[in-house]
């Protein structure tokens, strides 16, 4: 899988916009519900599982989409409001032959999106997604969408959810919380939809938070984004641990009893440890990627673990793991990947094997982490107006070459575009936090200065 292909709609991670807007106006979501529609009907029998967020507009974008579903002779069934996971859950074991999520993740409530699953629960090779970016090419142009506000809401399957539910704590057999304290963030998205099922049988002191959604709430100013906020309520309350997902709840991050927030690096790092004690660390490998931390390298090679990096995107860590038999990956971010439970990065999942862990070994969080120590790093994020190779704006590649120099085998550069958001990020790493800030504005004003919207 490259992560060079020329992609017209399709990111990272779907497609995604601003609702209404190109390419997630009616002509083209409903489009998007054509193409999906004919490839399930030429590959198997047309099922397709659909689930969304909390967005306001994820009612309309489902409606449009599965009406171009049905046009196209597929059939829809929906299990409503669940995280991005529980619809690859459900489409690998349910017999569904595709699974779509009407979500924009950790976007602001006015963005929206579509994602694709197989029916293996895998998320589409890119050969396939292109060929789906074609086909809704095709169809924008040349086919008449319905006026959204007159179909139907579809239909849920509350039974769908409580399935999700069964094989999340089934994946944890046995969790027991007893007397342990939890504040658990759902971002006013779709982790507050089944939380509460999920926590009821699971024991402990487990407060929910941000499970209000108002269609325009969502990540705002909670959940994955700002780990911080549930980080000062453990705090506060004086608990022993804080989760924190985003708004479709494929990650999670977390806070430790002493305020601090626990990111995807620390989350890899403890639970390499106790796969490898338990002999289900295959080959002693773990997959991050290029913004993972020097730390984390550091502590997993303490542990006799080697570390590969990927590129950005839990598509391309996964390709990575499979191509090592690698049994963990993830992403600072909070993408966490258990190939041995799951298809997909599930942020619930992640949250409930952590709370295993602690529960297993009687250690507080901090402790599990102790000796990881995170090299000063600094993100700048620079808005572009196009994403043009930046190797090939001389200014530019003169500064990264610049900070290569300087930094050596003290740090690490990595500049990339952000495969969601018209960003260009640059990241910068080192024992110097001096030197780690002077080159990341450097190189981020020579790319405002040449691309900067």
């Amino acid at each position: 899988m490259s992560t060079s292909i020329q992609r017209r709609l399709f990111g990272t991670d779907g497609i995604r916009g601003i609702a209404g807007e190109m390419p997630l106006d009616p002509a083209t979501v409903f489009a998007a519900g054509l193409a999906i529609g004919h490839s399930v009907r030429r590959d198997g029998e047309g099922r397709v599982i659909l689930g969304r967020d909390t967005r306001e507009s994820s009612g309309w974008i489902a409606a449009t989409l599965a009406a171009g579903v049905r046009e196209a002779g597929g059939s829809v069934d929906s299990a409503g409001v669940v995280p991005t996971p529980a619809v690859a859950f459900l489409a690998r074991t349910h017999g569904f032959d595709a699974g779509v999520v009407i979500s924009a993740s950790h976007n602001p409530w006015r963005d929206n999106g579509i994602k694709l699953f197989g029916g293996d629960g895998f998320k589409l090779p890119d050969s396939v997604e292109l060929a789906i970016e074609d086909e809704i090419l095709h169809h924008a142009s040349n086919s008449t969408a319905p006026d959204p506000t007159k179909l139907p809401p579809v239909k849920d399957n509350a039974a769908l959810q409580s399935d999700y539910v069964a094989f999340l704590l089934n994946a944890v057999s046995g969790l027991q919380l007893k007397d342990l304290a939890v504040v658990a963030d759902c971002a006013n998205g779709a982790a507050g939809a089944v939380a509460p099922e999920l926590f009821r049988t699971t024991g402990g002191d487990v407060t929910l938070l941000n499970v209000n959604p108002n269609g325009r709430n969502i990540n705002d100013g909670c959940g994955a984004l700002h780990p911080a906020s549930v980080a000062t309520e453990v705090k506060n309350r004086g608990a022993a641990i804080g989760l924190t997902f985003d708004g479709d709840a494929d990650r999670c991050m977390l806070a430790d009893a002493n305020g601090s927030v626990v990111n995807g690096d620390a989350i890899l790092l403890m639970a390499a440890r106790d796969l490898q004690s338990r002999g289900l660390l295959t080959g002693n490998i773990v997959v991050a990627t290029t913004m993972s931390n020097m730390g984390l390298e550091a502590a997993l090679k303490r542990s006799g673990i080697r570390m590969l990096r990927a590129p950005v995107g839990d598509r391309y860590v996964l390709e990575e793991m499979q191509k090592n038999n690698a049994a963990l990956g993830g992403e600072q971010s909070g993408h966490i990947l258990f190939p041995h439970l799951a298809t997909t990065g599930d942020g619930l999942l992640t949250a409930l094997v952590v709370l295993d862990l602690v529960a297993r070994t009687g250690k507080r969080l901090d402790e599990l982490i102790a000796d990881f120590k995170v090299f000063p790093q600094v993100i700048v994020n620079v808005k572009v107006r196009e994403k043009k190779p930046l190797e090939s704006i001389p200014a530019v590649a003169a500064r990264i070459r610049a900070a290569d120099e300087d930094l050596k085998d003290s740090g690490r550069v990595v500049i990339r575009y952000s495969g969601t958001e018209p960003l260009a990020r640059v990241m910068i790493e080192a024992e110097s936090e001096e030197a780690m800030n002077r080159h990341a504005h450097s190189i981020a004003d020579a790319i405002r200065a040449e691309l900067g919207a």
